[in-house]
């Protein structure tokens, strides 16, 4: 009798996953096959969001989404060609730039969420960072800021730029030309297949191990990319296993909803979508800035300076066959910029903070005497 409980909730969670999983890739098959650019992504991102807002439990286990992640590299190394690493001379000053957009598109979304809806200080701050979502998270907890207004804000940057972006440089003809027919068929060579496999695992899980950040998505890419640069391996993944890693991801992504109170978000939303309107001009006028000044396609630069999440964005790269290896760099590097301002950013605003409650008490204390 005691061991009952435990299986119906097993049972129930086996359902929950199979259910989320069903509806993602569903999703992702109904756009995805009408040509829609990056509709594997998106469909998926899509078709749990809406289910998860519903009220439906949609969860995806962790394990599954290492496995994604691990595929996702494999694929994403897969697209680094003799002229991708031409190009890299560029990135070092393009990456300076993104540095500089982040800081502006901050500073634009903060005075928003101030100006606009009359956010305080730390909740607009933390609601304004172009990403590092889990630390963000933490630091609000810390800093009292308003824990649900932030989450909201930020969850809505995530999943409505993967579905925004595609169809957006889609209209403006930003797309590329397919990179994957290169390749040979991938069981043409099953034992390059297998060190391609291997080693990329490999390395994935050592930079988990490692706490670099997206160790296994940047640990299989980067593995991938010296193996496919160098020649030593001339085949990738079938192409159904990198959509069905797409759809699983756009799944993973729409589970970003789960739990949500529909009246929070509905209460929230304005604030939501404004600051995500706000972020993505000064993010788009800085990649085109950059574009210009360094005489790159702006395409592949709006992915790159796009606050999204590093995975969504290294994916919606391969989908709109833009140079997944220049985008991950840079959105590497703006994770690594954001983690490393975070701290230093909260620490002057609590001062800021602190000074300010000084300076009211002491005025409150000095009121009765000036009445006097």
């Amino acid at each position: 009798m005691t061991d009952s409980p435990p299986k119906l909730a097993t049972r129930k969670q086996i359902r929950n996953i199979c259910e989320t999983l069903a509806l993602g890739i569903a999703g992702g098959l109904a756009v995805g096959l009408t040509g829609f650019p990056a509709g594997w992504l998106s469909g998926a991102i899509l078709a749990v969001s809406i289910a998860a807002i519903a009220g439906r439990p949609m969860t995806v286990p962790s394990s599954i989404a290492r496995v994604t992640y691990v595929i996702m590299g494999i694929s994403l190394g897969g697209t680094v060609t003799p002229e991708t690493v031409a190009g890299m001379a560029s990135w070092p000053m393009s990456i300076f730039l993104l540095t500089v957009a982040m800081v502006l598109l901050t500073v634009a979304v903060t005075l928003y969420l101030r100006v606009v809806h009359k956010w305080d200080v730390p909740s607009a701050l933390l609601g304004s960072f172009p990403g590092g979502l889990a630390t963000v998270m933490v630091l609000a907890i810390e800093n009292n800021a308003n824990v649900r207004a932030v989450a909201v804000v930020q969850t809505v940057r995530v999943v409505a730029i993967a579905l925004l972006l595609p169809a957006g440089l889609a209209a403006l003809g930003l797309t590329g030309v397919p990179q994957f027919p290169a390749h040979r068929p991938p069981f043409s060579a099953p034992g390059e297949l297998a060190l391609l496999v291997t080693v990329a695992t490999t390395a994935a899980i050592a930079a988990q191990w490692l706490r670099f950040p997206g160790g296994l998505i940047f640990g299989a890419m980067v593995s991938s990319a010296v193996l496919h640069g160098t020649g030593w391996v001339t085949v990738n993944l079938p192409m159904w296993l990198t959509l069905l890693s797409f759809m699983v991801l756009g799944t993973i992504t729409g589970t970003r909803f789960a739990n949500m109170d529909i009246r929070t978000l509905r209460h929230l939303a304005g604030a939501a979508f404004g600051a995500l309107v706000v972020g993505l001009a000064v993010a788009f006028a800085c990649a085109v800035a950059a574009a210009w000044l360094l005489s790159l396609d702006a395409g592949p630069m709006t992915i790159a300076y796009a606050p999204g999440a590093i995975d969504a964005m290294m994916v919606l790269a391969l989908a709109l066959n833009y140079d997944a290896a220049f985008v991950g760099a840079h959105h590497l590097s703006r994770f690594v910029v954001v983690l490393a301002a975070m701290p230093l950013v909260v620490h002057v605003m609590q001062r800021m903070n602190k000074k300010a409650a000084e300076k009211g008490a002491k005025d409150a204390k000095d009121e009765p005497a000036d009445g006097g």
